[in-house]
């Protein structure tokens, strides 16, 4: 599963909506909507902001081995 899919199960699962955690992190909702469907790269900054925004850390959604 690629690092964004995982990303949006978590939000889905927790019953989060989108548009708040893209306020939160700092991203427009727009923007974020194309991370989540894989339209647009999710970049380093984008995942450290959406984690900052879910207060998780970003290896829950990267696998380290």
């Amino acid at each position: 599963m690629l690092v964004y899919e995982k990303v949006r199960e978590y939000i889905d699962k927790n019953g989060y909506k989108q548009k708040v955690i893209a306020d939160k992190a700092g991203i427009s909702p727009v923007t974020f909507n194309a991370i989540m469907n894989g339209k647009r790269t999710l970049y380093a900054e984008d995942l450290k902001a959406i984690c900052i925004a879910l207060d998780v850390s970003p290896e829950l959604f990267i696998e380290i081995k």
